[in-house]
């Protein structure tokens, strides 16, 4: 085995499968006229080497970086020339992506990361462009005549660090200006996704069955979530075996995001990888890695599918409240109403909730019979009570709302949510357990009501429930900004099991990530105070009273959302009272 640096290039066909569909024996006869007239010159006459050819692309080494980046502007530049016979999406377009690193070599032929990262740099260049790694670009800065903007690390699949990447400067454009961009489907109105075939890794058939079956499993659950618009399986698994541009997959399938993935086996493991890509620009939203054991395949695809679409929620939601919160208020359709709102709902301040509020009821005027706008306002009316709003008005009006929702969509869980949310509030636990299973049962990975059921599963008397329910949802969604609220639930579930340290530890994290969380400070005083912690426990209610002077024993113990069992309530006031909470 041969190991030594070089320049590589990948270079591919823009556009391949539709124009090898559109006319098969002329699209050849193009590429092969295209191959020996421009492109094997170009690599020759700058001292490279043509590794392999792949029917819509080809691999290339040189000695040089600067010659290997050089050809690949030339190349593009001469391609500007050729093909004016045609328009559009008829014509032959490249992408190029340059890379310097570590090669394996193998008789005629290259592999290792140095080959990945450079099929990885192509994908990530625009058509009729070229995109160049970190490495590479060190070596060429100030040694040509050209400009590269940086456009930061970026995750690519199958490589485990960030790659830097450099992508050819808008003022050495390699596209014609007067040039038709392809045009593809229009967006949807709401999410769109499409879920590509995972590569197998492995090299072993079964591997390729378990990979194929745990897409069309993922693609099934999405397509449960009524918000979300998601492409079939037909559609997606004609790209399978091909690596080509995500921006141009979703240009063609008319969609803004991308999942992607990897499966590859190691005895009786499996590792799989999945990342949420912006069809847009190509950027990187969301990664993870699972490593499972290989003991059941089908529990495997079932637990993987349920992280992977319970965490592409909140990412998705998080991506669209960032695309959509520059357009001003007035301009905003339905959707995107509610997608800002949810972004003011989520910054927990009174200001916002009302301006949360106002965003629903204008996309209500603009779509009355939009049942996520209805059940979304219930949970922002809800939260008022948060800010001092009246109980008795606050809660009716909520409730009426969430009946709105389930109304004009019983089949969607943020309806039968926004009921359980409403109900938590009166105390009434068990109507809002039974809420909040109805949605879960409509939508078995909604995180954000495995995090809330847990509320309502501590206060009600069922504290094991909570507990698992509160893993089952940061499990699904490890980064959701309410996270902190799930640890509080769990923290009072564990004092109302009587597991104390358990219930200030998890406290203690959820004050990391919300350190002015008054409510998560009082249980952590009861639980050190519980434990005889004393000291602990007067400094956490002082840290408690500062945020919310008005707390009290009656009111915090004895008020409106408290323990249903009066062993429990009992409990948590006496705690209360260690720690120095005054009585009224």
């Amino acid at each position: 085995m041969e190991r030594r640096l070089a320049a590589i290039l990948a270079a591919d066909v823009v556009g391949y499968s539709r124009l090898m569909g559109a006319d098969e024996a002329g699209t050849l006869e193009r590429l092969k006229a295209l191959f020996n007239e421009l492109i094997r010159p170009k690599i020759t006459e700058r001292h490279g080497r043509i590794v392999k050819l792949m029917g819509d692309g080809l691999l290339a080494e040189f000695p040089s970086v600067v010659e290997a980046v050089q050809c690949a502007v030339q190349i593009q530049q001469a391609m500007l020339g050729r093909e004016t016979e045609f328009s559009g999406e008829e014509r032959i377009r490249l992408r190029i992506g340059v890379n310097l690193g570590d090669i394996i070599v193998e008789g005629s032929d290259i592999y290792g990361d140095g080959v990945n990262v450079a099929a990885r740099l192509e994908a990530l260049a625009d058509p009729g462009g070229v995109s160049i790694s970190g490495p590479a670009f060190d070596q060429v800065d100030g040694k040509l005549d050209m400009a590269f903007d940086n456009i930061g690390e970026q995750h690519v699949k199958n490589i485990a660090k960030p790659v830097r990447v450099y992508r050819l400067a808008s003022g050495n454009t390699l596209s014609p200006r007067h040039e038709s961009q392809p045009i593809g489907l229009p967006l949807p109105d709401k999410p769109s996704i499409a879920v590509l075939p995972f590569d197998n890794m492995s090299g072993d058939p079964e591997q390729e069955y378990f990979a194929d079956g745990m897409v069309e499993e993922i693609i099934t659950a999405l397509s449960k979530l009524r918000w979300f618009f998601v492409i079939a399986r037909n559609s997606t698994f004609i790209y399978k075996g091909r690596s080509p541009d995500i921006r141009e997959i979703a240009r063609e399938l008319g969609v803004r995001y991308i999942l992607e993935g990897s499966v590859r086996r190691a005895g009786d493991r499996a590792r799989i990888t999945a990342q949420l890509i912006d069809g847009e620009n190509g950027n990187h939203l969301w990664a993870e890695r699972y490593d499972r054991q290989l003991t059941d395949i089908f529990a495997v695809q079932d637990d993987i599918t349920s992280n992977v679409v319970g965490a592409i929620g909140p990412q998705l939601h998080a991506a669209e409240i960032q695309r959509i919160h520059s357009e001003p208020p007035e301009s905003l359709d339905a959707w995107g109403c509610v997608i800002r709102s949810l972004w003011h709902r989520g910054r927990q301040t009174c200001e916002d909730t009302d301006t949360a509020c106002r965003l629903l009821r204008q996309a209500i005027a603009a779509s009355p019979d939009y049942a996520k706008a209805h059940s979304v306002l219930a949970f922002a009316e809800s939260r008022r009570l948060f800010f001092g709003a009246d109980f008795d008005t606050t809660v009716a009006a909520a409730r009426e709302i969430a009946a709105t929702s389930r109304d004009l969509d019983d089949d969607d869980p943020w309806s039968h949510f926004a009921s359980g949310y409403v109900e938590c509030f009166t105390g009434r636990y068990e109507d809002a357990i039974a809420w909040y299973r109805r949605a879960l049962a409509l939508n078995e990975n909604f995180a954000l009501a495995h995090g809330n059921v847990a509320a309502a599963l501590a206060l009600g008397g069922h504290p094991e429930e909570a507990i698992v329910a509160v893993e089952q949802a940061i499990r699904m969604s490890p980064r959701d900004p309410f996270n902190f609220s799930y640890l509080h639930f769990a923290g009072l579930a564990y004092f109302a099991a009587g597991r104390y340290a358990e219930g200030a530890a998890v406290e203690e994290r959820a004050l990391r990530e919300r350190p002015k969380f008054a409510t998560a400070l009082r249980c952590l005083a009861a639980c050190y105070a519980a434990l005889g912690q004393i000291d602990k426990a007067e400094a956490a209610i002082a840290a408690a009273l500062q945020l919310a002077p008005d707390s009290t024993v009656q009111r915090d113990a004895y008020g409106q959302v408290v323990y249903a069992e009066a062993e429990d309530r009992e409990r948590y006031a006496e705690a209360l009272r260690k720690a120095g909470l005054p009585e009224n």
